[in-house]
């Protein structure tokens, strides 16, 4: 890929690059590469949890939707994350960081996303336009920037947690034909915008703090609605208890020497001319800011000047947080808003950073993917290996094979150098062979293999068509007419017909065997995981797997549904495929057992 650096935006969509996981490119592929108090200390859920999240109005509001103040001993504080001049700037990083300034404070702190888009949720949209698909405990598929604030604030979301324009109008249309609003005209105001304010009102209302980022960029058609109902719940909470924050872009023209303060400026005004003036600004730019240049966007955006914020590029995300602090933004936000500015405590923090940038040793993982092209489309595994690879002092180098350009002569070459293989989720049939060849690559070559969701799917084919012997073994997603499907519909998928949200999505238990591999890395007998898929391992094939060496390491409670398969020790040193997906819930502070165990053993592999 070149120059790894990462802006510290991050947030994936257009963001640029990570600096903590080098990538290179192998086979045909050409693109980018990708702990809460619901959890336990080894990543997995606790039970309980992550509650489920509904939408609609809260008890709590008026006809209006303007939140009654009554019954609270301090009214919640809320911070309105905008975005201007440019997409891809960063938004859901900033947001994300400050919740993590506040909570080092002892504030406690929610966070959302209103996203403008009319999909209903993130479910069934492209991965290469879309990028990574997040899912949260309770089963909601969400925007990737949740991600982002679960591993930043170390909280579970819910579905609250991301909103867009496709569940507020179906949800104001639904109630028009139930007749909720008595005949009158539904309009976009004050109806859309009402649905709007329950929905941030609504959520986690026993947090000091409720963090709102707004998708999109000011100056869009479709995000006007959201920055119209945010000014009206801003005057209707009161002003001193909310604040504005807006991320703009600060260019820096080489040619002369010069950052450019006139798009920001022009975000400003667009944004003014909505009724909303912004109490922060936050200015990306690949250099730190020039007091010139705060002392202009201070006076022609009226703005203090100490509330121009410098976001300048670095090599971590995660370096984001103590970089708004050093400029004083957290303390400078309770200023804002009346509050006590306790001691922060960052000092874990601190140390996680530092060991991310400066690495003793390193590795290399082969991604084995579908989507290799798109940064983001695998944006949780690759932050995954990034807190695994610090916790072990490592680096890890990702190199993203595009599995639909592999073929029995090239496999070995695209993934030569790799310490450990690792086959993400996805759906469909392009790649697959691909991706069963590197299996098959990784299994008889003794390479320590990491298979998720469809990884673990990927692994049962290849080792029913070469092990046992079945050449049609397939999967019913891929090859319905096959005589040998070891991998079928869950029985509840069968007459499924909606694509949307209609998956096995959210948390469930999972028990692990005594002396397998994954109760070694997790410690415990009984895990909750996160899951995203319709197709489970088919128990006609348990018995002819588990003769030829196959530990079936995690099932569910009523021994139903196959969670877990490794390869035995004595055939594999560590070869290991889930039904679930573990990368949503690493921290980096707390990286995810299996991650770990995976790394740990690629270490081993590599003589690091």
């Amino acid at each position: 890929m070149g120059d790894d650096r990462m802006h510290p935006a991050g947030r994936g969509k257009g963001a640029g690059r990570s600096g903590e996981a080098a990538t290179a490119a192998a086979g045909c592929e050409g693109g980018g590469c990708g702990a809460a108090s619901g959890h336990d200390k080894h990543g997995a859920a606790k039970p309980g949890g992550g509650a489920a999240g509904g939408h609609g109005a809260a008890s709590e509001h008026g006809e209006h939707g303007a939140a009654k103040q009554g019954g609270r001993p301090a009214p919640k504080k809320y911070v309105f994350v905008t975005g201007g001049v440019i997409s891809g700037l960063g938004k859901g990083i900033v947001a994300a960081s400050l919740g993590r300034l506040l909570k080092s404070r002892g504030y406690s702190v929610t966070m959302q996303k209103f996203d403008p888009y009319l999909n209903v949720d993130a479910g069934t949209m492209n991965p290469f336009q879309h990028g990574e698909v997040f899912v949260t405990s309770d089963g909601a598929e969400t925007d990737l920037d949740l991600g982002h604030y679960e591993r930043f604030i170390d909280e579970e979301l819910t579905r609250n947690g991301n909103v867009t324009s496709g569940s507020i109008y179906g949800s104001v249309i639904d109630k028009e034909r139930l007749g909720v609003y008595d005949g009158n005209t539904v309009q976009i105001v004050p109806h859309i915008t009402n649905e709007i304010k329950e929905r941030i009102a609504g959520d986690a209302e026993d947090a000091d703090f409720a963090i709102i980022e707004i998708g999109g960029t000011v100056g869009d058609i479709e995000s006007m609605v959201f920055l119209e109902a945010i000014r009206q719940f801003s005057n209707e909470m009161g002003k001193q208890n909310c604040a504005f924050v807006h991320v703009l872009l600060l260019p820096y023209i080489q040619a002369s020497g010069e950052q450019k303060t006139k798009p920001a400026q022009h975000s400003v005004k667009e944004l003014l001319g909505l009724g909303i003036s912004p109490d922060f600004l936050i200015c990306r730019s690949e250099r730190p800011l020039t007091g010139d240049s705060k002392d202009k966007i201070a006076l022609f955006c009226n703005v203090s000047q100490s509330h121009v914020i410098t976001n300048e590029d670095v090599e971590s995300i995660y370096e984001v947080p103590l970089r708004l602090h050093d400029e004083r933004f957290d303390a400078l936000l309770l200023e804002h808003l009346g509050l006590e500015s306790r001691e922060p405590g960052l000092a874990e923090w601190r140390a996680m950073v530092g060991r991310l940038k400066n690495p003793t040793r390193e590795l290399t993982v082969a991604l084995v993917g579908k989507y290799t092209e798109t940064v983001d489309a695998y944006f949780s595994i690759l932050e995954a290996l990034r807190h695994s690879g610090a916790l072990y002092g490592a680096k890890v180098r990702v190199k993203r094979v595009e599995s639909s350009c592999l073929t029995e002569e090239t496999v070995a070459g695209a993934l030569a150098g790799a310490d450990g293989v690792l086959v993400p989720g996805g759906f469909g049939s392009r790649g697959i062979e691909g991706m069963i060849l590197a299996a098959r690559h990784a299994r008889e070559n003794g390479i320590p293999y990491l298979g998720l969701c469809l990884g673990m799917q990927i692994a049962a084919i290849e080792f029913a068509r070469n092990v046992l012997g079945l050449a049609d073994a397939d999967s019913t997603e891929f090859a319905p007419g096959s005589r040998h499907l070891v991998i079928d519909w869950m029985p509840e998928q069968k007459s499924v017909k909606k694509r949307g949200g209609t998956m096995r999505l959210g948390h469930y238990p999972c028990e692990l065997a005594a002396g397998s591999l994954s109760r070694q890395c997790y410690g415990e007998p009984l895990i909750n995981e996160r899951h995203r898929h319709r197709y489970e391992f088919n128990n006609d094939y348990r018995e002819a797997f588990e003769k030829n060496g196959v530990v079936f390491a995690g099932r569910s409670p009523d021994n139903r549904i196959i969670e877990i398969c490794e390869m035995s020790r004595e055939l594999h040193p560590w070869f290991v495929g889930v039904q679930f997906h573990p990368e949503f819930k690493s921290r980096p502070n707390r990286p995810h057992p299996l991650f770990c165990g995976f790394v740990e053993a690629s270490l081993a592999r590599g003589g690091g």
